[in-house]
């Protein structure tokens, strides 16, 4: 009884934590955290799951709607336990912001399942977790897999492009070489006891160049154990896009399970080969999955469209001098 209520409390997000630093030296939060626990919703069932739960990350522009109609339904139909956090502003202001958005949440979920918290994130939801690792030494603890899907982890060579007249803080965060870019990878990219898993298509129109395990996505350096898997590696063949890696595609979902399910990041070899014969990854309705790609293209369009634009890159916090 008293663990259901606990689950209840998180799924209301009622959940509060003092905006203290840690022992450890991780810096304050300071987001509020009315507005941190707001922006958190779990399955009832994360206090009383045997597994690890999942915290799904959206990607720049979007918002865990991205996930309701895939993601969201296979791990409620696997009774699986999950939390989405939601990212201020569609994840397109300043993502050091929106970094301890998922530091709030890795703590909360870490701490009502009693257990270590699987990561899942799309695009931008798939490297600022490692955001979150760096400069949060504490959450390190608290992640056993973080598993990115066209993850932005290099930055974008399109962003480059697109903000020359000005863009949004997060596209300039996330062009290739930028300062946000250059202090997420200085040092290890990954930690030890965190196991790795990112994947990439060599379609990837946004995240570019993604062609093979040198591009954006991949990780290479560090501590933790790292899986760089290309859908075209899994089947040559595969023919998937920046969003339909993070939302549809049968593969990628069979190497999220894969990481999900055995020690260690996902392993291409154990992925079944009838994946490749599949579009749609599980749980996805074919009969509504045009309409929700219709309505996520369409918020996607009109973040890139109306959100302000600023003339360059917000400026690193003091934290990252430490």
């Amino acid at each position: 009884m008293f663990r259901s209520l606990l689950a209840l409390v998180v799924f209301a997000g009622a959940l509060l934590s003092p905006a203290t630093a840690s022992a450890d030296g991780s810096p304050p939060l300071s987001v509020p955290d009315a507005q941190l626990n707001a922006a958190l919703r779990c399955s009832p069932n994360v206090g009383d799951a045997d597994r690890d739960p999942v915290l799904l990350v959206p990607g720049t522009t979007l918002t865990p709607e991205e996930f309701r109609w895939n993601y969201v339904r296979a791990f409620a139909a696997k009774d699986w336990p999950y939390c989405t956090v939601t990212l201020p502003h569609n994840g397109m202001d300043d993502i050091q912001t929106a970094a301890e958005y998922v530091v709030y949440a890795i703590r909360q979920v870490s701490a009502q399942a009693d257990r270590k918290v699987d990561v899942v994130g799309h695009s931008q939801g798939g490297m600022i977790g490692r955001w979150a690792l760096k400069y949060w030494p504490d959450t390190r603890a608290d992640v056993d897999d973080l598993v990115g899907l066209a993850p932005s982890n290099h930055g974008t060579l399109l962003a480059n492009a697109v903000c020359v007249p000005g863009c949004a803080p997060a596209f300039w965060q996330q062009r290739a070489g930028s300062a946000f870019m250059t202090a997420l990878n200085s040092g290890p990219e990954t930690w030890a006891g965190i196991d790795y898993t990112s994947v990439y298509t060599a379609l990837d129109e946004v995240v570019t160049p993604n062609l093979d395990d040198n591009g954006s996505s991949s990780l290479h350096t560090g501590a933790g154990r790292i899986s760089n898997v290309g859908l075209q590696e899994v089947c040559p063949l595969r023919v998937a896009d920046h969003l339909t890696t993070g939302t549809t595609d049968a593969v990628a979902y069979a190497l999220v399970v894969d990481a999900l399910t055995h020690d260690g990041p996902a392993e291409p070899a154990r992925i079944p080969r009838s994946s490749c014969a599949r579009l749609l990854m599980p749980y996805v309705d074919p009969a509504t999955v045009a309409l929700d790609e219709a309505n996520m293209a369409t918020t996607v369009a009109a973040q890139v469209a109306l959100y302000p634009h600023t003339a360059e890159e917000p400026p690193l916090r003091g934290y990252t001098e430490s």
